[in-house]
């Protein structure tokens, strides 16, 4: 069963085979990841031209894999920019991706701040860095940007 607000959720950083299934996933969360497939986290996958995605999970008896194609569009998922196997996402994040929404926020009228009254005002980076943001699209940009300021 899909439990998604208290599992761990893990995306793998680095373009999957979307032909693997069960084992073969499984091995790559083990060998590349370094965690354990049996754990009950989330595992995400993407494919090379980011349209297809995949979670693997252990579901109480078996594996499970849950998976969903775009007809258009992509997937943003974090760059690898530190070479790690993988990131540990909210659930929240895991819904904006589905819905192909992008973790960073290239431009002013996507920022939250520019839309509606943010909790975090104060320290939103100035206009002038917003620019910034669009080149610097690795996955701590957005916390990167905001600590700087």
């Amino acid at each position: 069963m899909l439990n998604h607000a208290t599992a761990q959720i893990f995306v793998c950083l680095d373009p999957v085979d979307m032909r693997k299934s069960f084992d073969k996933l499984a091995q790559l969360v083990r060998d590349q990841l370094g965690h354990d497939p049996l754990s009950g986290a989330w595992f995400i996958f993407r494919g090379k031209a980011r349209d297809r995605l995949k979670i693997l999970y252990w579901d109480r008896d078996g594996y499970a894999i849950w998976q969903k194609r775009l007809e258009a569009g992509t997937f943003q998922f974090p760059a690898n920019g530190v070479n790690q196997g993988s990131l540990e996402i909210q659930s929240t994040d895991l819904a904006l991706i589905l819905s192909g929404i992008d973790l960073v926020f290239p431009s002013e009228e996507a920022r939250p701040c520019a839309l509606l009254p943010c909790r975090f005002a104060r320290s939103c980076p100035p206009k002038e860095r917003l620019a910034d943001w669009g080149s610097n699209r690795g996955a701590g940009s957005l916390r990167t940007a905001v600590s700087d300021g």
